[in-house]
């Protein structure tokens, strides 16, 4: 089961993560804490103290068209998404196998 999807890197994420050490992953729906602190602990080599998820459901989209088809509705994908705390030294670079 592949646990971690992708990291979440904007300008909220990043700014976080330089004054609190926490990053953001969007992770597996069915992976628990424990799996995700041991898949980032093995991923980056480094120490996890502490992990939060929170689950996002999928929103209701609709547009209108000009062609035939009027009214698009459509729903956007669930998923859910890990912040994890690491220690004090401990520093993960996404920007670095780039």
């Amino acid at each position: 089961m592949n646990i971690i999807i992708k990291p979440v890197v904007t300008e909220k994420m990043t700014e976080i993560g330089e004054k609190l050490n926490t990053y953001g992953f969007i992770v597996n729906k069915n992976a628990n804490k424990i799996q995700i602190k041991k898949a980032i602990q093995d991923l980056y080599g480094v120490e996890v103290i502490d992990v939060n998820t929170m689950n996002y459901t999928g929103k209701n989209k609709q547009r209108y068209t000009k062609s035939i088809r009027g009214m698009v509705t459509g729903r956007t994908s669930s998923f859910k998404k890990a912040i994890i705390t690491l220690a004090k030294d401990e520093k993960i670079d996404f920007y670095s196998n780039i």
